[in-house]
């Protein structure tokens, strides 16, 4: 017990998150804070947040450095030539030639719009109308940390789940823990914090979209290792209640004009005989004389 008890302070002076760490050897790595797992099992309610079949649209775009705005003419015979794609650089501008630069950070399409119609207008009167797209969105971008086979950041389109995160991450290897991914979405500092469970088996095996939440810019989705004492001992809290729910099978709804029976169908799909005609028999007449 001396011993059991040295190990304990011994680890706690080291930094490791609590005793119990001791039976995972104090592990450094992709481990789930105590504050996390805490704030992950208080979610006992369905969260309100857009996902998978429920998903929600930005009302409007802003444009921020990183992003990439093709600007053209919407006539062909107009005289305005613009160069190409127009990154948005690090100060927020972008570069209209020998129109100038022109700083569009923080406003939305339809104000950059307006913008580089007034500084064409001071140069060219007769400029035109101007079309502005968003080609490239390299600003907004999602994070996937912890035990996959490709962690990293990646570009944000607005329709990704953490489904798809996992995904383009290269899925999960064999040391992630199932039970214990989450979605950490940023907050400012001291403020309180956003953690959403994800119920990864329910998703895969089951169809259930209530965790596959739809992913927003800066979310973190963390897949912890595997730690069997604070998830699998008897004193392990468990999985979040959302994933211990119990679950009912629906009906398969009838898909319309489809046979339901295999031999019926067989019986319409096989190729009908031709009715042949009775063969009338020829008799040998008498020759004529």
């Amino acid at each position: 017990m001396k011993l059991l008890w040295g190990l304990a302070l011994a680890t706690s002076l080291s930094g490791c998150q609590s005793p119990m760490s001791i039976f995972s050897i104090c592990q450094d790595g992709n481990t789930l804070l105590d504050s996390t797992r805490n704030i992950k099992n208080s979610v006992t309610e369905i969260p309100q947040v857009p996902r998978e079949l429920d998903k929600g649209l930005t009302s409007s775009l802003t444009v921020e450095p990183g992003d990439v705005l093709l600007i053209q003419p919407a006539d062909l015979d107009s005289p305005i030539r613009l160069p190409g794609d127009q990154p948005v650089l690090q100060d927020g501008t972008i570069s209209l030639g020998k129109y100038g630069r022109l700083p569009v950070a923080g406003r939305n399409l339809d104000e950059v719009e307006s913008m580089v119609k007034a500084q064409i207008s001071q140069v060219t009167k007769e400029a035109g109308p101007i079309t502005i797209r968003l080609v490239n969105r390299q600003s907004k971008v999602f994070y996937v940390v912890g035990e996959v086979n490709a962690p990293g950041s990646f570009p944000l389109t607005g329709r990704e789940t953490v489904l798809d995160a996992i995904l383009q991450a290269g899925g999960l290897n064999d040391k992630a823990s199932r039970q214990n991914i989450v979605v950490a979405r940023p907050t400012p500092p001291g403020s309180c914090r956003i953690v959403l469970p994800v119920c990864f088996k329910e998703i895969v095996q089951l169809g259930d979209t209530t965790t596959n939440y739809q992913l927003a810019p800066g979310d973190r989705v963390f897949i912890p290792a595997k730690d069997f004492w604070k998830d699998k001992s008897p004193m392990a809290k468990g999985p979040n209640p959302l994933c211990c729910k119990e679950q009912e099978s629906c009906l398969i709804p009838k898909v319309r004009n489809w046979p339901t029976d295999p031999k019926s169908d067989a019986k319409l799909n096989a190729p009908t005989e031709a009715k042949l005609e009775p063969k009338i028999e020829e008799k040998n007449l008498p020759a004529s004389k």
